[in-house]
């Protein structure tokens, strides 16, 4: 390999109270966003780094790991590490971007799946970052992820989704998010050629992976209680559905529903796939039994901090029955590729103490507070309202694709970025509206912003 690249833009504070880990990675992440490290660079050796910024190779260690969690790098076998080319949080063609020049501007976050993350107590923060620094490099990989992790997993599972798995045995393994769960699932245990129903609208990252490892994705309808059983043809070999809040519509899955999907799926011989998103967000309703504690021989449970923490932790976790997981681990061992470890460390400090409880709770208190506000403030404009039970978004219907469009566009000119329903189709969209997310904006840009959207809307509906 040649020799290693100069020293890419970093500055670190010493007297900040900010971990030095977290100080790199944010100074590399910043410099590969606006453009000082291209696509394509390659990266310091994390020894060569480490010399250079005269810190512990542990520093860079963690910093390389959180970014390649994250997408920012990814490692080339004997040549080194390099910025790749799609950093995340890149919005897709159909979502609104900043304008250029002289009109640019930041836009309000409006979009569904954005967390709060400016509810996290950064004391806390900082000290799960501190405490996860401090621990000793593995000395080969855990392909099932931490046990420290897969235990802190099973104890969230059972405090907040009435799930009871066991955390020392490999039944909970540790991934790197729903999106390169579902990547692994297709690759190791579905295979080319096999054929999948993923909820229409839905995930398309989900079908977007599935297509990748050469499945065929068949698109199923879904209503507004969520995935519909009787969309489901046969000859599938898995199923790939959110009940607790489907994304984007809201539904959830009512219980006869959910019982009926596992047994067709023990009746027909075919995986469910169960998203759990937003399911640790409920307000005003009981819990509905995961499929997972319905069905535990037939279903594979994914779940992420994503939506709970931050996308950038890189920490999520898959359930699955005993050969899944056996085919998931040796993939992970043919492959050698694997979940993170510097999220997981995190995860295992915040909640060590019980910040993560914590969190959760104040979570759910503001957005319960958040959801009455917009709720109310529609309906009484009188807008139809749906996926209001759970989450941390609401749809509501429109008439049409340019009434969408044109919401979203002048939304755009007063600084506010809207989600729309048509992005989440593969094929000719059957749903038309706009997916409002309530939880990466302040509650003074959600008053301010609320209003102007309401005159939108009611422009749209008469044009």
């Amino acid at each position: 390999m040649s020799a290693d690249p100069p020293a890419p833009p970093v500055t670190l504070d010493r007297e900040s109270e900010t971990p030095l880990a977290v100080q790199l990675a944010d100074a590399l992440r910043s410099a590969a966003a606006d453009g000082r490290l291209r696509s394509g660079d390659r990266l310091p050796s994390t020894r060569a780094l480490a010399t250079r910024l005269n810190v512990s190779r542990t520093v860079t260690s963690a910093a390389y790991e959180q970014l390649h969690a994250e997408g920012w790098i990814a490692g080339k076998h004997g040549s080194g590490t390099y910025i790749t080319t799609a950093p995340p949080g890149s919005l897709p063609e159909s979502t609104p971007r900043p304008k250029r020049g002289a009109a640019a501007q930041t836009l309000i976050d409006f979009t569904p799946g954005t967390p709060w993350a400016g509810g996290i107590d950064r004391a806390a923060w900082r000290r799960a970052w501190r405490a996860a620094a401090d621990a000793p490099p593995l000395l080969r990989p855990e392909r099932a992820g931490l046990p420290e992790y897969r235990e802190v997993i099973a104890e969230h599972l059972l405090r907040h989704r009435g799930l009871r798995v066991g955390g020392e045995d490999e039944t909970v393994l540790a991934t790197s998010g729903t999106s390169s769960a579902v990547s692994e699932l297709a690759f190791a245990v579905l295979g080319p050629g096999a054929t999948v129903a993923i909820e229409e609208p839905g995930y398309q990252r989900a079908a977007a992976a599935m297509t990748a490892a050469g499945l065929n994705v068949i698109q199923a309808p879904v209503d507004v209680e969520g995935f519909r059983v009787d969309s489901v043809p046969a000859g599938v070999k898995a199923v790939y559905c959110s009940p607790a809040h489907q994304y984007p519509l809201g539904g959830r899955m009512p219980a006869g529903r959910r019982v009926e999907l596992v047994e067709r799926a023990r009746r027909d011989g075919f995986l469910v796939i169960e998203d759990d998103y937003d399911g640790e967000l409920r307000y005003d309703v009981a819990p509905l039994p995961l499929l997972a504690a319905l069905a535990p021989d037939v279903v594979v449970h994914l779940g992420t901090t994503s939506k709970i923490l931050t996308p950038t932790l890189g920490t999520g976790w898959m359930v699955a029955p005993p050969a899944v997981v056996s085919a998931i681990l040796e993939f992970r061992d043919r492959t050698g590729i694997g979940p993170a470890i510097a999220g997981q460390r995190v995860l295992i400090e915040y909640a060590r103490n019980g910040d993560l409880g914590r969190h959760l709770r104040r979570l759910r208190r503001e957005l319960s507070e958040r959801r009455w506000l917009v709720v109310d403030t529609l309906r009484e404009a009188g807008f139809e309202v749906l996926g209001d039970d759970a989450g941390a978004h609401v749809v509501i219907p429109l008439s049409s694709a340019r009434a969408e469009r044109d919401v979203r566009v002048k939304a755009e000119e007063f600084g506010a970025r809207i989600d729309g329903l048509t992005r989440h189709h593969a094929g000719r969209p059957r749903w038309h509206g706009i997916a409002l997310g309530y939880a990466a904006c302040s509650r003074d840009e959600l008053n301010s912003v609320l209003p102007q959207l309401i005159d939108l809307l009611k422009q749209a509906d008469r044009a």
